[in-house]
């Protein structure tokens, strides 16, 4: 049977799956597209935004900017709270997500691939920090986006004001997404660059068994998501 590394390796000789700038030396946790890798996950796209948008009345599209401003990510509550807990060795300076640790090293603080010891639990936000204006330190500091959602919230208004839509009603989009992870593994799964497909529904709150009935949605567990409003148009 192949092995999960022979997967790997057939995905890069096919032209599917490159290492991220492998002729520099590479950067963990990216990943670059080769021909076949590509019409593959155009594909993919295709067929989930004809059968998710297209083919539905109610839904919208909405294709957002990857970088946003520190306020909205602070309003999220990701600035706080989209984070891992990180133990670093003081031997090798390999880190580590501490709660994916064996049960010994984490309990002995021993480090996975050396052995030294390691240090102080501490948490580690996700999110790429983006310094904003010509002059370093001038401009404030934005954010490359850790979900698409927050996307769709901050044009909620603009939505209503220009497509009148009558609740409920879904907002759609594909892009790009990035996760500072502390330690990328496992080739695709768990990466610092990735596309996300997701679409919200936004119903009101004494209207919500009704909303998902009559949109349809109660047989559709992935990539979504019910947002109640109280006093939306």
């Amino acid at each position: 049977m192949a092995s999960f590394d022979d997967i790997v390796s057939l995905a890069k000789r096919r032209g599917f799956v490159f290492p991220g700038s492998e002729v520099y030396g590479g950067l963990a946790g990216t990943w670059d597209y080769g021909h076949y890798g590509s019409l593959l996950a155009h594909n993919i796209k295709d067929i989930w935004w004809k059968h998710f948008v297209e083919e539905r009345e109610e839904m919208l599209a909405v294709t957002s900017t990857t970088i946003m401003p520190e306020a909205v990510w602070r309003a999220s509550g990701h600035l706080s709270g989209f984070t891992d807990p990180m133990v670093e060795c003081a031997k090798c300076r390999h880190r580590f997500r501490a709660d994916q640790l064996p049960e010994k090293n984490r309990t002995e603080h021993i480090c996975p691939d050396c052995e030294g010891k390691l240090g102080e639990e501490k948490m580690f936000n996700l999110l790429f920090p983006v310094p904003v204006g010509s002059i370093e330190g001038a401009g404030g500091t934005a954010y490359l986006r850790g979900e698409i959602a927050q996307g769709m919230f901050v044009n909620f208004k603009n939505i209503l004001d220009t497509m009148h839509p009558d609740l409920p009603f879904g907002l759609a989009q594909i892009g790009k997404a990035y996760r500072n992870e502390i330690a990328p593994r496992d080739f695709l799964f768990r990466v610092r660059e990735f596309d996300l497909m997701e679409f919200e529904y936004f119903v009101r709150e004494n209207d919500l068994k009704c909303g998902v009935q009559r949109c349809g949605v109660g047989l559709i567990a992935l990539a979504f998501r019910v947002r109640t409003y109280t006093n939306s148009k």
